[in-house]
């Protein structure tokens, strides 16, 4: 099964973008690449994908 990128979307994983990932939350579906809805609070993040749901920052 392919991976896709959470921060472009395209195929894989990229060293620029795992590094923009350690402050933003994702915002593709690594399993489906779809576009998630993403909230960012003051107490961290939730990204929801409608496939495969949900993500939150620890």
């Amino acid at each position: 099964m392919e991976t896709y990128c959470e921060h472009c979307g395209e195929p894989g994983g990229h060293p620029s973008c795992r590094e923009a990932l350690r402050l933003e939350p994702p915002r593709f579906c690594a399993h489906c690449r779809r576009r998630m809805v993403v909230q960012v609070t003051p107490r961290g993040w939730t990204a929801r994908c409608v496939e495969h749901g949900t993500l939150t920052s620890a």
